[in-house]
């Protein structure tokens, strides 16, 4: 908070979304709904990355609109990425589509919490929450639609006030284990049982 001159406060949920700023990884719904999710809930909005000058345009003006809720670096910055990973409370992509996606991963082992749309990579990696079976390491929506990324953003900033609810959720994340001695095993697995049918 400190270094992208933000207030400082230990409650206040930081939504960070490090991307290239481009129509495919969900440009167009944040463009939609970030000024009414800026005006009525008490979050931080950073943002590292470029791309279209239209959208690096637009988030340019929701600083100027928002200057004391958000902060958006128009460049990269592979230092500045780890911090922002390490730092947000909650991680946004919505990507219209992602065939596999490292951001989420990468989000997953800091603890920030991935909202993100359900295709690709990210629904192999990213599962609702269940507030029942405290399983899940995340929040997802199904279609890309601009107010069903706001409610999916909504129900992890509702959560985020649970504090125990949300240190699961957190733990959730940062064992979550996409590495390949996994994906080995289940491959071992299904020759084995090929072999034997």
């Amino acid at each position: 908070q400190k270094e992208l001159g933000l207030p400082e406060g230990r409650r206040i949920p930081m939504v960070a979304l490090v991307s290239r700023l481009v129509a495919a990884k969900g440009m167009d719904l944040i463009v939609r709904m970030m000024d009414e999710i800026l005006q009525h809930e008490n979050i931080q909005f950073v943002l590292l990355g470029t791309g279209d000058k239209v959208f690096e345009d637009w988030f340019k003006g929701l600083a100027w609109r928002f200057p004391t809720k958000t902060s958006m670096k128009i460049r990269f910055s592979n230092e500045l990425a780890q911090k922002m990973y390490a730092a947000s409370d909650i991680f946004l992509m919505p990507s219209n589509y992602e065939p596999c996606g490292i951001g989420q991963l990468i989000a997953l082992r800091y603890g920030s919490i991935p909202v993100v749309r359900e295709t690709g990579g990210l629904k192999d990696t990213v599962q609702q929450y269940d507030k029942y079976t405290k399983q899940g390491n995340g929040f997802v929506f199904a279609n890309y639609n601009a107010h069903e990324m706001m409610y999916a953003l909504k129900r992890a900033l509702s959560t985020y006030a649970q504090f125990e609810v949300w240190l699961q959720i957190s733990s959730n994340a940062m064992n979550s284990d996409y590495s390949w001695k996994n994906a080995a095993k289940e491959y071992i697995d299904l020759y084995t049982k090929l072999i034997n049918s």
